[in-house]
């Protein structure tokens, strides 16, 4: 049974998991994207996203409680004075998962977890698909809206008409 179960321990001592991913976290925070594995990462994703919720409201307190999981100092700093002010819009949904295939040793799911607001190749598709339009009703009154293009065809050469002859078939009598 699975009674209170609520998160993955990934085979690991509760001490060495936590390490574990506070140490993750540091990374992703100092980086903005790390690769490891699909269950490691969604547990990341779990720990990394309210400590990124608290680091919106710059207090001592918010500080503090940050600081308590991550413990690096310089990290903390990283994540109060320039993530923060990237984030301070969003209102959730800090981080993506980018799945990228299999570890050839034992065949676990390899990903890519990283900061949603910096990825700037993500950013660009997204600011060319807006500035493309998509509606098919624009398209239609463009096509409306244009003055049709009307080719004269060239006057059709008539065949000459070869002179009538008086020649009459002759009657069989």
């Amino acid at each position: 049974m699975r009674h209170n179960k609520k998160f993955n321990h990934l085979g690991r001592t509760s001490s060495h998991r936590k390490a574990m991913l506070s140490n993750m976290a540091s990374s992703l925070i100092q980086h903005k994207r790390i690769a490891t594995t699909l269950a490691k990462a969604k547990a990341l994703q779990v720990y990394v996203e309210p400590l990124l919720t608290k680091s919106k409201e710059d207090t001592t307190h918010s500080r503090r409680m940050v600081f308590s999981h991550l413990q690096n100092k310089e990290i903390v700093t990283e994540l109060f004075q320039n993530v923060s002010v990237k984030i301070a819009g969003r209102p959730g949904g800090y981080t993506r998962i980018l799945r990228t295939g299999f570890r050839l040793g034992d065949n676990a799911e390899m990903c890519i977890i990283e900061l949603v607001d910096y990825n700037e190749n993500m950013l660009k598709e997204k600011a060319a698909k807006k500035a493309a339009r998509t509606r098919r009703a624009g398209a239609a009154k463009k096509a409306e809206t244009a003055a049709p293009v009307v080719a004269e065809a060239p006057a059709a050469v008539e065949a000459p008409v070869a002179p009538a002859t008086t020649e009459e078939t002759p009657v069989a009598e």
